[in-house]
């Protein structure tokens, strides 16, 4: 670990505070909504592989803000209308 990032107890107390606080899971959903709320979004760079990507059987359960929703569906839409 760098010194710059202070003792290691240190940075896992973090790491843990900020897992706990759901910051790791609001990070990317809130970069994807703004994204699609600003139409930057480009969904051809989506790939999902399931021979190489697994998801925890948790995952089944994953709960998404409708806001985030709504604006996943709207950049699906606006590309399937550019595709067209």
């Amino acid at each position: 670990m760098p010194a710059g990032f202070g003792p290691w107890a240190t940075v896992y107390g973090r790491f843990r505070l900020w897992r706990d606080a759901g910051v790791f899971t609001a990070l990317p959903e809130g970069l994807i909504a703004e994204a699609a709320d600003t139409g930057r979004t480009d969904l051809s760079l989506v790939s999902v592989d399931s021979t190489t990507v697994r998801a925890h059987h948790d995952a089944a359960g994953m709960r998404v803000s409708k806001h985030l929703m709504d604006a996943r569906e709207e950049a699906v839409q606006e590309q399937e209308a550019t595709r067209q």
